[in-house]
């Protein structure tokens, strides 16, 4: 479901088999990498803050 609440996907496509669960786990992965990028982006701004 993460895939379709990111908007990267629809619902309909996880249901119909537009998707496999290799292109779903492709999707989480980069959702996850962009999460910790943002977070060491955070946290170097934070660091960083004059």
């Amino acid at each position: 479901m993460r895939p379709v609440a990111a908007g990267y996907i629809s619902y309909s496509a996880l249901k119909d088999g537009t998707v496999d669960l290799c292109d779903i786990a492709r999707m989480n992965d980069w959702i996850d990498l962009n999460a910790d990028n943002d977070a060491r982006i955070a946290r170097w701004r934070e660091a960083n803050e004059r």
